[in-house]
């Protein structure tokens, strides 16, 4: 499997709003579902370039075949918080257990390194076990629990709270 990471730009904006609403589709995991971010393209590409732009931000793509397949993002705190980051990443679920979500961890390790982001934090479902294996896996350890994070129809999610610090 032959993938391309690389860092999500301007002109990238059609594809990732087309991919949100894709892999918002495939699982109840994320913030959003099937119909992604009320959100124009130009919007997206603005967003795109404020990140790309930002000193301790960055939002990567893995695509295959000029497909996106996974994103992965740090977002860079200010101020007092400006060694930390958030994480976020989601795999369209034909490529879950691929080594994708590794891939792109990875490259968001190195990036963290690279800009002085000392700790980076993530929430995830409490019952996603496949992700939180990844994030165990690169170091990340639970530090509490997220009661109700996510209201689903009538139904409420638990979220785990995760931090890997790299000093």
């Amino acid at each position: 499997m032959s993938v391309e990471i690389r860092e999500a730009r301007a002109a990238d904006a059609e594809k990732v709003i087309a991919y949100t609403k894709t892999i918002g589709g495939e699982s109840d995991n994320l913030t959003f579902g099937s119909d992604g971010f009320p959100i124009t393209v130009e919007e997206e590409a603005d967003y795109l370039e404020s990140v790309h732009a930002a000193d301790k931000s960055v939002h990567l793509l893995a695509l295959m075949d000029g497909e996106i397949i996974a994103d992965g993002s740090l977002s860079g705190l200010p101020r007092r918080m400006s060694h930390r980051a958030e994480l976020g990443i989601a795999v369209r679920k034909p490529y879950w257990n691929k080594g994708v979500g590794s891939m792109l961890m990875q490259k968001l390790i190195d990036y963290a390194k690279e800009h002085d982001i000392e700790i980076i934090n993530l929430e995830v479902r409490s019952d996603n076990a496949g992700a939180i294996h990844l994030y165990q896996k690169f170091g990340f350890r639970s530090i509490g629990k997220s009661p109700a994070y996510f209201k689903i129809d009538d139904n409420y999610c638990d979220f785990d709270i995760m931090y890997i610090d790299l000093r």
